[in-house]
Parts: structure tokens; sequence; C-alpha cells
């Protein structure tokens, strides 16, 4: 099956809660018909088609017959059957985070991907927060940045540490920040609901002397995701959740008319702290990313989160959770 001038055949892998949610915003895209749903239990995958009003395939097999594209949102230790069908059958690819479930199945992916000249898009969606678009521009040499990403316990992604689940969404914003090599990680985690870390912080040092401090908890009693941006000149500060920026800068002279620019003494003359509140655009940023995903198969537009991209982020995510296991050794042998 081919695309046409205008829309592209899309099938949903993974009807679950993430699924649901990928099904209502495939929806909203202008560029994608969806040709069907798949879900390993039939109930789900049946009850998700009809309240969405959309078809579902009978068997597997139907599913590469019937589609230009798949967007993969089954659980992650599913994701790499998936795709290596999806890229053998030569369809286009949308990879919910992470993008497999370690480097070596990455590894295995990006070979079966080579030569085939296929979109594959992973789905890192804080890339499309508000919050993080309407300051990404004024990022121009980070020297430290802090990350916060604490959520409520959810038995749901468990099968998963919280590095990939929660703390995978961060490294991807530093690393598509920060492009250049990492110098150093060092990393602790603690398993208390799950098999696998339930809490993390980890250090990660670029070549450059740049550094993120990054903490992730999924048993938290409150949620947070703020990052927290230090440069020379300014302050950047995204609350990833509440949707909201501000960009703090300090200047040699007041900015006329400026409605939150205010004098310092900084002991070494009088300097000028100005405090700005970029306006975030409304959008759904799982809405866009699917766009984005059709726009790259029809337009031939540039991938927003490329296969390479999400690679990165899966290889500084397992070399954190390396890291945890060598603590954790450290600790159990002294």
């Amino acid at each position: 099956m081919s695309s046409s001038s205008s829309s592209v055949s899309v099938g949903l892998i993974g009807a679950g809660h993430l699924g649901k949610i990928h099904l209502k915003c495939m929806k909203q895209v202008a560029g994608i018909h969806i040709a069907g749903v798949w879900d390993i239990n039939r109930e789900v995958m049946v009850q998700a088609a009809e309240d969405a009003g959309v078809p579902y395939f009978q068997d597997e097999a139907e599913i590469f017959d019937r589609t230009d594209a798949l967007v993969i949102a089954s659980p992650t230790l599913s994701h790499l059957e998936w795709a290596l069908r999806a890229a053998e059958a030569r369809k286009h690819l949308f990879i919910e985070k992470p993008v497999t479930a370690t480097m070596r199945e990455c590894k295995r992916l990006e070979a079966a991907l080579a030569g085939k000249h296929l979109i594959c898009q992973v789905g890192h969606v804080e890339r499309f927060n508000p919050a993080f678009l309407a300051v990404r521009d004024q990022v121009k040499k980070p020297l430290f940045i802090e990350g916060h990403r604490l959520a409520e316990f959810k038995p749901r992604g468990t099968d998963v540490s919280v590095v990939m689940d929660l703390m995978i969404h961060d490294i991807d914003l530093v690393l598509s920040l920060v492009r250049e090599p990492i110098r150093d990680i060092r990393a602790n985690g603690v398993a208390v609901m799950s098999p696998t870390p339930d809490i993390c912080n980890a250090r990660i040092e670029f070549e450059s002397g740049t550094v993120a401090n990054l903490t992730a908890s999924r048993i938290s009693m409150k949620q947070m995701r703020k990052l927290r941006i230090f440069q020379a000149d300014a302050y950047i500060g995204m609350d990833l959740l509440k949707k909201e920026s501000q960009v703090v800068k300090i200047q040699g002279e007041m900015q006329e008319g400026h409605p939150l620019s205010f004098p310092v003494d900084t002991g070494n003359g009088t300097r000028y702290i100005q405090v700005d509140m970029p306006e975030p655009k409304a959008n759904n940023a799982i809405t866009d990313e699917l766009s984005a995903f059709a726009q790259s198969i029809l337009y031939h537009a540039p991938v927003a989160v490329p296969f390479k991209d999400g690679q990165r982020a899966l290889q500084v995510a397992e070399d954190i959770l390396t890291r945890i296991e060598e603590q954790a050794a450290r600790i159990a042998g002294a």
C-alpha cells in the first residue's frame, strides 16, 4: 500500500492507556488515515476501536496489508519485535519511548532499518511541550542543567525502571540542547515498589564541562516536571507540567518600559534583573508529534525526533542503570 498525496495510512499497535491517547490524537491529524488498531488482548482492541469509531485488524497479516506506517504504543518489551517486522515490511515507524528495551535490541533495529529509507520517529513527546518550545531558542551554552520529574506510584509502567519510564524524557531534552560528547556519568538509584529502580539521581558531565543533574521518582507524593538551565547570561526555567516558562537575565542597564526589570546592588555597581514570561502556544504535544510524523512521510519534512536521537537517549539511560548497578555492588561488598 502507498500513501496518497494527502494522507498516510497508519496502524496503531497497542490499545492500552497510552495507545488510547494516541488513537484519540491520530484522529485529529489531517495527514493520517487510521487503517486500524491492534492489541494482543482482543477485548481491549475491539473496545478501543469501537470507542474511537475506527476499524481494528482481524489478524496480524492484515496490519501490514493495510498500512503505510505503524505507531507502536505497546509495552516497551514488545517494541523490537514490532519494529523489526515493520522494517522488513518497509513500513514507516513511530515508536514510543524508549525506542527499545536495551541498546542490544536498538542495534538490531538500526541494522534492520539501514538502507531502507524509512521514516523512524521516536516518541519523546516533551520536545513538543509548549514550555520547552517557548524558550528552546534562548538556550545558548548551558553551564548547569537541573531536572526534577516526580510522579505518584502506578503499577502501569513498572515493566521498565524509572530511568526508562520517566528520566529518559529529561535525558532527551538535555541531549537535544547539549549536542556534544559525554565525559562522565554518575548515578544512584533505589528499587522500592518494583524490581527495578523507582527513584534515581544522575549526574551527566559533558566534554565542555556542562553538567546536568537529573532526578526522577515514581514514588512521590506529588507530581513535578521541571527543568532549570543556568548559562552565563540567563537562568531559564520550565515547568513542563504547568506548561509555563520564565527567563531571567542580568543586564547592564534598565530596559525602558519592561514590566519586570529592577535594580540590584552587586557591590560592584548596579545591575538590572529582567524577568520575561514567554507566552506558550497552547497545543496537544502528542497530536503535534504525530502530525510531524505524517509531514515527514508525506512532504519529506525533517524528522522531529530521529531514530539516532532515541538511540542516544537510550544509551545514556542504559549507562545510568549500569552506574546504579555498580554503586549497588560497591555498597553490598563494603
